[in-house]
C-alpha cells in the first residue's frame, strides 16, 4: 500500500468550525483512506479553546494518532498565514506503517535535567518532535536520540505560540499539554529530511587548527580574525556586502569527503570575538581539524537554497513527486525575509508537486551531516515518499 497525504487550511473564526473545515479538506485528499496520523497547528484566537480544535479534527478524521502545537503562523496549500486565526490539518494514511505517540517532560532544573517519556528510537524509521520552548530542553533530547540511534532522523519544530492563558500548547490525541514535548516514532514509514538553511557559502574553505568548546583559537594556522579578514578581502563587492549584513560560519559535520557542498555545512552565527587574541566564538561546538567556510544570508540566498534543496530531494526520488511533506519554517522567514507573502509555501508546492503543510516555528529540528540539530532561519521538511 502507498502513503497518501492530505492537507486542509481554514481561517474560520470559530475553533470547532475551522478545525472541522480543515479536517474535511484533508480527508478529501485521502480519497477514502483512513488517517493513521494527523498533525494540527493552530494560531490566533483558536488557542483560546484548543480542545475545540482537537474535537473538530477527531470527529472528522478519527486518526489513530494526533499531535500538534500552537503556532504564530501556519502554511498549507501554497499559502502562508503569518498571523491571525488559522488552523492547519495534515493527515496521512501510512500504507501499513504506524506512528507511535509520546509526551516527554523534563524533571529538575538546568543543568540537571532528567527527561522522561522519550521513545527509544532504535527500530524507528524517523521521529517527529514538537516541543515547548520554556519547559523542554530540545537540544538535550536531540543528543539523547543521537546516542541511542544516530541513523534515525529527527525532524520537527519549537511551538511558536501558547494558549490564551499563557500555558504551553502541545497536542497529543485529545489532550492539550502545557509542558514538555510531543511527537511520534514512525515504524515502517520512510521519512526523508530536507533542510534548507537559507545561507550562501562564500570564499574558500579553511581548517580549524586550534579550538576549545565553541571558541576557535586558530584558523588555518593564524588567529581567526586575521584569516577571516584575508578571506573577506578576496570576495566580490556583492559578497562583501552580504558579509557586512551578518557573518555566519559553516561547519562541516561529516568530514572525509573530497568536496563539500552547501548542504554539508551546519550554519551558525558568530557570537563574539576577542580583538587581542583574534579568537572567534561561534554558536556550536568546534574541534581542531574541522573544515569551515564563511556563509551569509539574504533573501536571494535563502530562495536559491530552498529551491536547490527541494530539487535535490525530488531527484533522489527519481523525479517522482512524494506523497507529501510536513513543513517547519522559521518564524523569521516569511514576508519579513522575502518581502512577499507565501514564499516558502509556493516554492514547496512548485518543486514537490505534492500536499504540504506546517507552521512557522520558533526553532526548527533537522539533520545536517547525518546528525539532527536545532536550527534558526531554516525551512525544514519531513518528506514522505509514496512507497509501494
Amino acid at each position: 500500500m502507498s502513503v497518501q497525504i492530505g492537507t486542509g487550511l481554514s481561517t474560520e473564526p470559530d475553533p470547532l468550525q475551522a478545525a472541522t473545515a480543515a479536517a474535511r479538506a484533508a480527508a478529501a485528499d485521502l480519497d477514502g483512506a483512513s488517517a493513521d496520523l494527523s498533525l494540527v497547528f493552530a494560531s490566533g484566537a483558536h488557542l483560546a479553546a484548543p480542545e475545540a480544535t482537537l474535537e473538530g479534527v477527531l470527529a472528522v478524521l478519527s486518526p489513530r494518532t494526533l499531535i500538534g502545537c500552537g503556532a504564530g503562523g501556519v502554511l498549507a496549500r501554497g499559502r502562508e498565514l503569518e498571523r491571525g486565526n488559522a488552523v492547519v490539518v495534515w493527515a496521512a494514511a501510512l500504507g501499513g506503517g504506524s506512528a507511535l505517540p509520546f509526551h516527554a517532560t523534563a524533571v529538575a532544573e538546568e543543568p540537571g535535567y532528567e527527561l522522561t517519556g522519550l521513545p527509544r528510537p532504535d527500530g524507528s524509521s524517523g521521529v517527529l518532535l514538537l516541543s515547548d520552548p520554556y519547559s523542554f530542553p530540545t537540544e538535550l533530547a536531540l543528543e539523547m536520540f543521537m546516542q541511542d540511534a544516530p541513523a534515525v532522523p529527527v525532524l520537527g519544530g519549537i511551538a511558536s505560540a501558547r494558549t490564551a492563558a499563557g500555558d504551553g500548547a502541545l497536542f497529543v490525541d485529545d489532550r492539550v499539554c502545557g509542558r514538555g514535548a510531543v511527537g511520534v516514532s514512525l515504524q515502517g514509514v520512510e521519512m526523508l529530511p530536507c533542510v534548507s538553511q537559507g545561507a550562501a557559502p562564500l570564499g574558500r574553505e579553511v581548517t580549524i587548527t586550534a579550538a576549545e568548546g565553541n571558541v576557535i583559537h586558530e584558523l588555518a594556522g593564524r588567529p581567526p580574525l586575521e584569516t577571516l579578514k584575508l578571506i573577506i578581502s578576496e570576495l566580490s563587492p556583492r559578497e562583501r556586502g552580504l558579509v557586512a549584513g551578518g557573518l555566519l560560519i559553516g561547519l562541516v559535520i561529516d568530514g572525509g569527503k573530497p568536496d563539500y557542498e552547501r548542504g554539508d555545512f551546519l550554519v551558525r552565527g558568530v557570537l563574539g570575538t576577542d580583538p587581542e587574541s583574534g579568537s572567534l566564538v561561534v554558536g556550536a561546538r568546534v574541534a581542531s581539524g574541522q573544515v569551515v567556510r564563511l556563509h551569509a544570508r539574504d533573501a536571494r540566498s535563502a530562495d536559491e537554497d530552498l529551491h536547490e534543496a527541494l530539487r535535490l530531494r525530488v531527484a533522489a526520488l527519481a523525479g517522482e513527486p512524494p506523497a507529501g511533506a510536513i513543513v517547519f519554517s522559521c518564524n523569521g522567514r516569511g514576508s519579513d525575509m522575502f518581502g512577499i507573502a507565501d514564499h516558502d509555501a509556493q516554492a514547496i508546492e512548485a518543486e514537490l508537486r505534492a500536499p504540504a503543510a506546517g507552521f512557522f516555528a520558533a526553532g526548527e529540528i533537522g539533520p545536517v551531516g547525518g546528525r539532527s540539530f536545532l536550527h534558526g532561519f531554516t525551512a525544514t521538511l519531513a518528506v514522505f515518499p509514496r512507497g509501494a
